[in-house]
């Protein structure tokens, strides 16, 4: 679908647990209707790096409060946000309430570009764009979702057994669900697509269906 046939105000919420496939569907979602896309998870990224950066504590709640209003998203390059560490690092800053708050308007400003967008993150659907026209909650067993990241890491050359990622990923599915600030789970009106058994190609369709599904029914 070109841009000129993108629907007009299409927001599509993309949420589910790390290493579920729903950044990799959120960019389908993206090219296929001629959207903006934003991943959500950066922008954490981002206030967990500045933190490390500055020497801080990563759980020292008011340094990330004060950081979290003050960074320039152009400051960072995309390399230095990736990897298990930082990743470890983001999990802990986004259960943070300042910094979910203080993240807030600059994900609602870029769902509300005129032509719409796709969000993907934790709480899109329930939390930033409650009204959004297509809410998806893309999921997958631990077990899968461990070996994708483990498969992702080793291609980037960093070392980490399939042991140590399924833990990783047990202990952030514990910490984004538990949290009391928005924490990690399905927006009532949203569809789960569970991808554990999918291809890439299987899950896109399917998520385009769902969409189209959506958009149709309103």
């Amino acid at each position: 679908m070109s841009p000129e046939q993108t629907p007009a105000g299409l927001v599509i919420a993309v949420d589910g647990p790390a290493a579920s496939g729903k950044g990799t569907l959120a960019r389908r979602l993206s090219a296929h209707y001629g959207l903006p896309y934003l991943d959500t998870g950066l922008l954490y990224r981002m206030v967990a790096r500045a933190m490390l950066d500055a020497g801080h504590d990563i759980r020292d709640a008011d340094a990330a409060a004060r950081l979290v209003s003050t960074f320039e998203e152009s400051a960072f390059a995309e390399d230095t946000l990736r990897g298990r560490e930082i990743g470890e690092a983001a999990s802990v800053v986004a259960a943070m309430p300042a910094v979910r708050s203080g993240l807030i308007a600059r994900q609602r400003q870029f769902a509300a570009q005129a032509g719409g967008a796709v969000l993907d993150g934790r709480d899109i659907g329930t939390v930033i764009c409650p009204q959004a026209q297509a809410k998806l909650f893309v999921t997958a067993t631990p077990e899968v979702r461990a070996a994708r990241r483990h498969k992702e890491l080793a291609g980037r050359g960093e070392a980490a057994t399939f042991e140590g990622i399924l833990a990783d990923i047990r202990r952030r599915d514990a910490r984004d669900s538990g949290r009391s600030d928005a924490p990690l789970k399905a927006a009532d009106d949203a569809v789960i697509l569970d991808t554990s058994a999918l291809t890439v190609e299987e899950a896109a369709a399917a998520a385009i269906a769902i969409v189209e599904h959506r958009r149709t029914a309103r």
